[in-house]
């Protein structure tokens, strides 16, 4: 779906459609249908997916990781934190990237399937734990639910320093960040082991911003998923469409893609995931300046 020709009027009216309480609203009041915005991402999750996800279970243990959390859910001061043993750690810089088998690399999940509060690494707090994201002194959450869990690689990080040679735009500055699109949702704070299937190079606010599309090793899609040409189109599609809309209702700009749009296969995200490694790897040895970052250093 291509939305760059369209008119100024359309795209508020669509705008509408897909963002006021998943009703359609315009201004000659045609309908109050509701419209289940699962149209939008192209029926990019099962029925099954469509459960209750919990937010706040204590995470997955893998590898001997677990978490604990503070403060009350839905306020500033809420976090999980990560330890191994009896160890803090962080989960950007002390969980491996890499997986068990090769191919295979850990997320963290910081966003459950289904629920829509913009929780992310908190890559400036010490140990960097889970939290809301926060703007203008205001916690965030996206407009709708948000249909894969979403989360990051730890050990990775998209240089704001280094320009993207064909792109012609910088990192943002963050762990880059994986779309699992399994068949079930991961509580938050679980690291995962997923395979790549693909990237999609997303530009937003001028800035270079990765999506890894992955499946977890353990899910039953990952016996029909091994590269990004497996994935149904609906799915892509609709990943991709969200990405482009979802900050529209805060009168911001569509997000743009580079590459013609296309994701790019399985070789080329394992590519991209080892340079943002590499780049970690020079901001975690105090090559690269780490500015307000965390790094344990």
């Amino acid at each position: 779906v291509s939305f760059r020709c369209w008119s100024p009027r359309r795209l508020r009216m669509y705008r509408h459609i897909f963002f006021q309480g998943g009703h359609i609203v315009n201004k000659f009041n045609v309908s109050s249908m509701k419209l289940n915005i699962a149209l939008l991402a192209g029926a990019l999750v099962p029925a099954s997916a469509f459960v209750p996800a919990s937010r706040y279970v204590p995470a997955t243990i893998l590898n001997g990781y677990s978490t604990a959390t503070s403060g009350e859910a839905e306020t500033e001061s809420f976090r999980v934190s990560f330890s191994e043993g009896e160890s803090a750690i962080s989960p950007w810089h002390d969980i491996p990237l890499k997986g068990s088998s090769e191919g295979t690399y850990n997320a963290v999940i910081e966003i459950p399937k289904m629920t829509k509060a913009k929780m992310e690494v908190a890559t400036k707090e010490e140990n960097n734990p889970i939290a809301q994201d926060m703007k203008k002194g205001k916690l965030r959450d996206y407009h709708g639910p948000i249909f894969w869990n979403y989360g990051c690689l730890p050990q990775t990080w998209e240089d704001p320093n280094a320009e993207h040679p064909e792109l012609k735009c910088f990192g943002d500055d963050d762990p880059i960040d994986v779309v699992e699109i399994g068949s079930k949702s991961i509580a938050m704070g679980s690291v995962v082991e997923v395979k790549p299937l693909g990237v999609l190079a997303m530009i937003d606010d001028g800035e270079l911003d990765w999506k890894v599309l992955a499946v977890a090793t353990d899910d039953e899609l990952a016996k029909e998923y091994d590269d990004i040409d497996d994935v149904p189109a609906s799915v892509k599609d609709g990943i991709r469409e969200w990405f482009r809309w979802y900050k529209t209702p805060d009168d911001k700009p569509l997000n743009g893609f580079g590459f013609d749009e296309k994701y790019l296969d399985k070789k080329t995200a394992a590519e991209v995931i080892e340079e943002t490694h590499d780049a970690w790897k020079k901001l975690r040895s105090g090559d690269i300046e780490a500015g307000k970052l965390w790094t344990g250093n």
